[in-house]
């Protein structure tokens, strides 16, 4: 009876929030035409894809820094890219926070950092994205905007595939495995691809010599910034994924398909997406 009635009553929030948060016909237009990277997506994904955004919008709280006015475009332009990968899986994936603050542009991140002497250092650098564990995703609106796919980028997408590689602690390139969704996926076989893969890429990275780096910086699909953890190997390969998939999966066919069952989505392959339930 109980379960019943939680259902019940988690119908009839779904049901408000979707009224109340509605996102009307020219808005969402808009959003897509700015978003060229869903053109891969048929018309019932696009219509869950809108349903999540209102629901996402509903859950969390936007809010901008140093005077930047926050419009339903921005907000609705945010939520649209942050839903993509959770499209075929579940909001959820994003509970236990609610804030996303937003920049005009860059920001600074200080942080406390501890060398392999054990040294203690204060180190800041410019940032176009923040997600924190258990806090809010930091966001630059400037590199939001970013999404012409001509390049394998998108900040959003990159900052939220942290909030998911976080939802099983700390971040560490191996997101939470349900079985409902991923098996016969498990934390051995993400481990045997994943882990192979980024450690292949780390030498890849390791071997260019000093003269080559900035040609090499500037012409590799994945972003030589993706070695300094496994986290961020992660998702900066979830960019690649959903912005430039068939560059993807050409060049790193096994990863792909490992991150495509793993989102349950194959924008390599227009109008196929995984089955849902």
């Amino acid at each position: 009876m109980l379960s019943k009635l939680t259902q019940w009553l988690g119908t009839r929030r779904r049901d408000r929030a979707l009224r109340d948060y509605a996102i009307d016909d020219a808005l969402w237009q808009a959003t897509l035409d700015g978003l060229p990277f869903l053109a891969w997506l048929d018309a019932p994904d696009l219509e869950r894809l809108r349903e999540l955004t209102s629901l996402f919008i509903a859950q969390k709280e936007f809010s901008t820094a140093h005077e930047l006015e926050l419009t339903d475009a921005m907000t609705v332009a945010i939520a649209a890219q942050a839903c993509l990968p959770v499209l075929n899986l579940d909001l959820d994936l994003y509970r236990g926070w609610v804030g996303v603050i937003v920049y005009p542009g860059e920001f600074v991140i200080r942080k406390t950092v501890e060398d392999e002497d054990g040294v203690v250092h204060e180190v800041e650098h410019d940032a176009s994205g923040e997600a924190w564990e258990g806090g809010p995703v930091v966001l630059s609106w400037e590199d939001a905007q970013m999404t012409d796919g001509a390049e394998a980028y998108n900040v959003v997408i990159h900052e939220f595939a942290h909030k998911i590689d976080m939802l099983n602690g700390e971040a560490d390139g191996h997101p939470p495995l349900t079985r409902r969704w991923h098996a016969p996926l498990d934390s051995q076989a993400w481990s045997d691809v994943f882990d192979a893969a980024y450690d292949h890429f780390c030498a890849k990275v390791d071997a260019v010599p000093e003269r080559r780096w900035l040609r090499f910086e500037r012409e590799s699909l994945i972003d030589p910034y993706a070695a300094d953890h496994p986290s961020e190997f992660f998702a900066v390969c979830s960019e690649a994924l959903f912005v430039k998939p068939h560059a993807f999966e050409a060049e790193y066919p096994e990863l792909y398909r490992l991150l495509a069952r793993y989102y349950r989505q194959d924008p390599a392959r227009v109008g196929v997406a995984f089955a849902q339930g």
